[in-house]
């Protein structure tokens, strides 16, 4: 049993608890500023559903991290599971390269060599840390097991297969929200720096 598997999860779940939380709170602040300064300000109800309209997906991802992957990594998989843990933690490996983006994105840096490296650096550890991660646990537990890829699946339980589909979904849909950010970078011709 590995130490950090049983401290992480106590570690993720404030963060993902206040992650939300920062993400309204900027989300709010964005549409306060955001030429608007006339109107008067959103009540927080309206600010809330336009955040939830906007950002559904990934409050749904961090809920679920509370609520269900919480659950199972801190009680329910009982000192099992080191290495898998391990590997669906190691998709967090692509998290400072979305937070940098956005960083440079807020400072106007989008075209720049460095945002394009970011949005490179980021595609690629996304690729491997969030969706090759799957078929390469499906293919370790099948070699621990004696089996091969394709057999996998039928020998687990249908909850650990839908589990899997579950966390696999939203990172698709991700990727090809990245992917498809990253072709308009590369694509669209750089536009004139704007005096100050």
């Amino acid at each position: 049993r590995h130490w950090l598997a049983g401290v992480y999860p106590e570690f993720a779940v404030p963060y993902f608890i206040y992650d939300v939380y920062a993400m309204f709170l900027c989300h709010r602040q964005r549409a306060l500023v955001k030429g608007h300064q006339l109107a008067p300000p959103p009540s927080l109800r309206a600010s809330l559903g336009t955040y939830l309209r906007k950002d559904l997906m990934m409050v749904l991802h961090h809920v679920a991290m509370v609520f269900a992957c919480y659950p199972v990594t801190a009680f329910w998989r009982e000192g099992k599971g080191d290495f898998f843990l391990g590997c669906l933690l190691m998709a967090e490996l692509s998290t400072p390269f979305v937070c940098l983006g956005k960083v440079l994105i807020l400072f106007h840096l989008q075209h720049t060599t460095l945002h394009k490296l970011n949005a490179v650096v980021l595609l690629v550890t996304f690729f491997f840390c969030r969706l090759l991660l799957f078929p390469y646990l499906y293919w370790a537990y099948g070699r621990q097991r004696g089996l091969s890829l394709l057999a996998v699946v039928p020998a687990l339980p249908l909850t650990h297969n839908m589990a899997a589909a579950a966390l696999l979904a939203p990172q698709i849909y991700w990727f090809v929200l990245i992917a498809r950010g990253t072709w308009r970078l590369f694509s669209s011709s750089p536009r004139p720096r704007q005096p100050p």
